[in-house]
């Protein structure tokens, strides 16, 4: 928020949502997007940061440790590289693993947000 927006509870309670979903879903982000190529670590935060319509807000101190817990559990490989005289970046990649991984992952996030998305739609808005 910029100086001039005054914080409503409306908006706390939107940010507050956007920050636990997003918390739940940033595995599934990450694979998703190596799901399409590498990428070196801050690139990733960059696609991560512009897609999703600025709901996943992920840190670097986030970032960091979910690659390397996906890297423990053979979900994805990083590799060293260095492309001519730059310095060498950590890129990572999808295992066939984490291709399963993530197919589990999408079903279970399809499931959650139809059966959310019915909910919403059979019960409509709270009357009072």
């Amino acid at each position: 928020m910029t100086e001039d927006t005054e914080a409503t509870p409306e908006s706390a309670t939107i940010a507050r949502l956007r920050r636990e979903l997003a918390r739940g879903t940033t595995e599934l982000a990450v694979l998703s997007v190596l799901s399409v190529r590498r990428r070196y670590g801050y690139e990733l935060l960059k696609v991560l940061r512009q897609t999703g319509e600025g709901v996943l807000e992920v840190k670097e101190g986030t970032l960091y440790p979910l690659l390397h817990r996906l890297e423990d559990s053979g979900h994805i490989l990083a590799t060293w590289e260095a492309e001519g005289r730059a310095r060498p970046r950590k890129y990572y990649v999808i295992t066939p693993d984490g291709r399963a991984y993530l197919a589990m992952l999408r079903t279970g996030w399809s499931g959650l947000v139809d059966g959310m998305r019915q909910l919403l739609d059979t019960l409509g808005e709270v009357q009072e």
